[in-house]
């Protein structure tokens, strides 16, 4: 018998593993939920909602083809043990996952163990990311070879004998508790492909011009982050819709053109970059809690400014910005790119938290949450990559060219609902308009200030500068064509950032 192991790809359609799991003349199409997973501090009752609406809409859309999902709660070695001796494992298909930690050590306990019980174990490559990559030499060639290959068809019909699932386990029965959120996104295939179609139809035309504001980007960015997470849509077939499209906009008139071309382009770059930066927790698993660069170590105390990590985590730093953005992602799961930039710049910088203790929190915020996406931003906006260039967001000029006007501020932040547009974002220059807001936490312009000082003087000692090399041979982005890098230590700093916006 084989087994189709069900991980970050809940999709029949375009699924390797699947499709040739389905070639046996028995097989079990099988997710394992582990509440030794869900006990992770990087894992949220938010995410578990939409993982539930997942696997309820991939059960619909297997059994159109002949069989239910099989649902197996507990130990992923004990449940394939149990299967094993009940029916007798030949083959088990899963994709190569790239995940948080725990996975990561998961994954190499089962590698073990299906040795010892003489079970192959076949993990064909889901997206861009290449496993046992030695240099990021090429990688962009190979990414779109991947990306041109044609989707994986499903089988018509799934062969052999009928297994038995066990229900859903609700989040109470795993111990998570309702943390906050409001507005749930739907997940589930289904829902995934209409938010595709809307995107590349009719609501990404302004995307590229959009995306920075969290007032637009709500409607004008893709809003396939979760489901690209969860794997309900391919990369891939993400890719090769978007450059359908592309071709079909290139047909239109001047007038139907408007904004669409640079919005497609700056789409499907941004499609490249998520496999960018998995890519890094690919290569170097502990950068989920271990600095990048070793000369960051000892910058920031854990123990220190718990008083702020309290007033960042609820919204409550005095400015409006950054704490109107704490409170939608509190309740809504979800926030732009550059505001995600901006609360996670603030913390490390600003308040000088150490980005360790925030990211884990971020990372139970976003429904959309992708270890590898997650650390790398978390630690380019701590700056202890050694790579990148530095970015200090100032919060009061990102509220200001980002909501003018202060409606999203005013829409978060009720106790500034009567500040006038004057005061908005300064609402301490004109304290009569507060209304129980605390006042700012941090002086804005000294704390940056003392931030940039430690950074950059860490940044010119000769030993930062030997291991930045080795890092970017690893780790950094290459231009098309790439020149043999020089052994003298002077390179241009990565920045990926200006790319992005």
């Amino acid at each position: 018998m084989h087994i189709a192991w069900f991980k970050r790809d809940l999709r029949v359609w375009d699924n390797e593993a699947f499709t040739n799991a389905c070639k046996s003349k028995s097989v079990m199409p099988l997710y394992i939920i582990e509440p030794k997973l869900w006990e992770q501090d990087d894992l949220s009752y938010r995410q578990y909602l939409f993982l539930k609406d997942c696997l309820k809409d991939l059960d619909k859309e297997l059994k159109k083809i002949g069989h239910n999902l099989i649902i197996k709660s507990g130990d992923a070695i004990g449940i394939f043990n149990d299967i094993n001796n009940q029916y007798g494992i030949k083959e088990v298909w899963s994709h190569q996952e790239t995940w948080n930690f725990w996975t990561y050590e998961r994954d190499q306990r089962l590698r073990s163990w299906f040795k010892l019980q003489n079970i192959k174990w076949n993990e064909p490559k889901q997206n861009g990311v290449i496993r046992g990559l030695k240099n990021r030499d090429g990688w962009s060639r190979e990414w779109q070879k991947r990306m041109d290959i044609s989707p994986f068809e499903p089988p018509k019909k799934i062969k052999g004998h009928k297994f038995i699932s066990e229900t859903i386990p609700s989040a109470k029965q795993l111990g998570l508790k309702n943390d906050g959120i409001e507005i749930i996104q739907k997940g589930g295939r289904s829902e995934g492909l209409e938010i595709l179609e809307s995107f590349l139809n009719k609501r990404g035309k302004n995307y590229s011009k959009e995306m920075s504001s969290p007032l637009t980007a709500k409607n004008s960015s893709s809003r396939l982050s979760t489901h690209i997470a969860f794997g309900t849509l391919s990369i891939r077939e993400i890719v090769q819709k978007t450059t359908l499209r592309k071709k079909e906009i290139q047909k239109l008139s001047k007038d139907e053109k408007k904004n669409w071309p640079k919005s497609i382009n700056t789409f499907l770059s941004r499609l490249r970059w998520h496999c960018h930066f998995i890519q890094k927790l690919e290569d170097q698993p502990d950068i989920e809690f271990k600095n990048m660069h070793s000369s960051y170590n000892k910058l920031r105390n854990e123990t220190n400014n718990n008083p702020f990590f309290e007033s960042w985590k609820n919204g409550l730093t005095g400015y409006p910005m950054v704490d109107a953005c704490m409170r939608s992602l509190i309740k809504t799961g979800w926030l732009n790119f550059r505001m995600r930039a901006m609360l996670m710049s603030f913390a490390s910088y600003h308040l000088w938290l150490p980005w360790q203790k925030t990211s884990k929190y971020l990372a139970t915020l976003f429904t959309d949450y992708e270890p590898g996406i997650h650390y790398s931003q978390s630690q380019m906006q701590s700056g202890t990559t050694g790579i990148n260039a530095i970015r200090i967001y100032n919060p009061i000029k990102q509220g200001i060219d980002h909501d003018s006007d202060g409606i999203f501020i005013k829409q978060w932040v009720k106790e500034l609902q009567n500040a006038p547009k004057k005061f908005i974002h300064m609402p301490w220059e004109n304290l009569n308009y507060i209304k129980d807001y605390p006042l700012p936490i941090v002086d804005e312009l000294a704390a940056r200030k003392a931030a940039a000082s430690k950074i950059y003087k860490l940044r010119k000692e000769q030993s930062h500068k030997i291991e930045s090399n080795k890092i970017y041979i690893k780790h950094g982005s290459r231009k098309p064509r790439v020149k043999k890098i020089k052994k003298n230590f002077k390179i241009k700093k990565e920045d990926i950032q200006k790319n992005l916006f």
